[in-house]
């Protein structure tokens, strides 16, 4: 914990998570904290600054400064301020504004790096003639105040600012407790914040186990009462979800509780039935994913989707082709709910048919041709990830040039006619 934190806040600086959504609370409480300088990333700190110097308001916010409070390194680093879009555009020529629905900032800097500076949001009033039943957020579109984008966050944890001049973390949302208890805690009411956006369901799965957080009582209670609205969330959102819980190096404890909670019922049916067959930690699913969330920490290339979806899915998938004489056919009814369910690829889905169709082959040896397929490096990294989960690593060729090289084709000799001399008597 960084040096200056009090781990034990007096009771009338928690403050209310009901009371600060409503807005309440217009002073945050005030923490003292020294971040390691090590980890605080330059360019972010200049934006912050050059803001600061011409007048307005600006934090380092969100994801970074709950990372930098917990020792790890922030894969990166987001700017709030006062300052509209012009405004940031005005100050840094190194910028450009982005975004239809929502403008904001992006800074850029070099290495491709961009510092995402966005202006102080509020979550819209709803409208008069609101019945209350709906509470599906459409619409984020409305600029406030440093207090009111800090109480439209997610998660507590989420809701912290850094003001780097005054070395200071702005707590209006209770989020430094929950970093002292590790939990996962929502900005309000938990039914409410989960109904707004029902992605937050996975974002609050990924974030317990990504961080070894526990989830609130409350927090675990909505979600298993509201794991059905995920249905009204947008597609494409909930398959960049998905892949987040895979990348994210806990898919294990990911998976596990989106089972355990019955998100996986809603999400992916086949894949929470086929579980349920399985002994909890022993399963070969569970032991795949213990060796994708190892693979993600031990090395620099991220797995492909191909790869992570057919990993997750490849158990249930084997078994709908098994006895089928078109594997082909009968993957592809399998993963056609799904696709649809949740947008996946095209791309992704024609991949996982081909795993699903040669993979029991190459299981048995018989890799020949395949070594030279267009995603021959996929099959290869699925079939080290399901040796190394039942304890037989495969000794694979890493690569089609690599298989050509080894096993070259044997030169073809070229045949010669015997040269006849002739004679004056044969001529």
């Amino acid at each position: 914990m960084p040096q200056g934190f009090n781990a034990k806040p007096d009771a009338d600086q928690l403050g209310n998570g009901d009371a600060v959504a409503e807005g309440f609370l217009v002073e945050p409480v005030r923490h003292p904290v020294e971040l390691d300088d090590l980890r605080l990333d330059d360019d972010a700190a200049k934006v912050v600054r050059r803001l600061t110097r011409h007048g307005y308001e600006a934090y380092l916010v969100g994801g970074c400064v709950r990372d930098l409070l917990l020792g790890r390194r922030p894969k990166d680093f987001d700017v709030a301020t006062s300052a509209l879009p012009d405004d940031v555009r005005r100050l840094f020529k190194n910028s450009r504004i982005i975004g239809r629905r929502f403008r904001l900032a992006h800074v850029l800097f070099g290495g491709g790096k961009v510092i995402e500076t966005a202006t102080f949001r509020r979550t819209p009033r709803q409208g008069e003639d609101c019945d209350g039943i709906d509470l599906l957020i459409r619409s984020d579109n409305e600029f406030g105040q440093a207090h009111e984008d800090a109480v439209r966050r997610d998660f507590t944890i989420n809701g912290l600012f850094y003001d780097l001049q005054r070395r200071e973390v702005l707590d209006w949302v209770s989020g430094m407790p929950d970093i002292v208890c590790r939990t996962v805690n929502t900005i309000g009411s938990p039914v409410t914040r989960f109904l707004e956006d029902p992605v937050r369901i996975l974002r609050a799965i990924k974030f317990a186990a990504r961080l070894d957080f526990g989830v609130s009582p409350e927090v675990y209670d909505a979600i298993i009462q509201t794991r059905g609205s995920l249905a009204m969330a947008a597609r494409p959102r909930l398959f960049e979800e998905l892949l987040r819980l895979l990348r994210a190096g806990a898919a294990h404890r990911a998976f596990w509780l989106a089972w355990e909670s019955g998100v996986l019922d809603v999400l992916l049916p086949e894949l929470a039935s086929f579980l349920a067959d399985e002994p909890e930690t022993g399963g070969l699913t569970w032991r795949m994913l213990s060796v994708v969330d190892q693979w993600v920490l031990e090395h620099n290339e991220p797995l492909s989707d191909v790869v992570l979806c057919s990993i997750l899915l490849i158990e249930p998938l084997l078994e709908a082709c098994e006895g089928t004489r078109d594997r082909m056919a009968a993957a592809g009814r399998f993963l056609e709910p799904i696709i649809d369910r949740l947008n996946v690829p095209r791309r992704v889905a024609d991949s996982m048919r081909r795993v699903a169709t040669v993979l029991p082959r190459l299981e048995s040896g018989r890799i020949g041709r395949f070594s030279r397929a267009s995603i021959w490096e996929e099959i290869r990294q699925i079939l080290e990830i399901r040796g190394l989960a039942r304890g037989i690593p495969a000794a694979l060729p890493t690569s089609r040039t690599s298989t050509l090289v080894e096993n070259p084709k044997p030169a073809r000799t070229r045949k010669r006619r015997p040269h006849v001399t002739t004679t004056a008597i044969d001529r």
